[in-house]
């Protein structure tokens, strides 16, 4: 029997693979080069990558970031 995860909880688990992919040495540290790959990974509608490529262009701190 499989699990139902909250769609919420699959974009904060992609944010988190997106962070572990730009950490350590040799990694790429531009965040938005992974979303289409976390959005595929973690099956991200299109709102919600969105989301992730307009937190990530502000600099990971939220929409409201001046």
């Amino acid at each position: 029997m499989s699990t139902v995860i909250p769609q919420n909880e699959m974009t904060r688990r992609a944010m988190d693979w997106i962070c572990e992919q730009c950490a350590g040495p040799g990694a790429t540290k531009d965040p938005c080069s992974h979303i289409e790959a976390a959005a595929a990974r973690f099956n991200l509608g299109p709102l919600d990558v969105e989301f992730l490529i307009r937190f990530y262009a502000a600099g990971g701190k939220g929409e409201n970031a001046h």
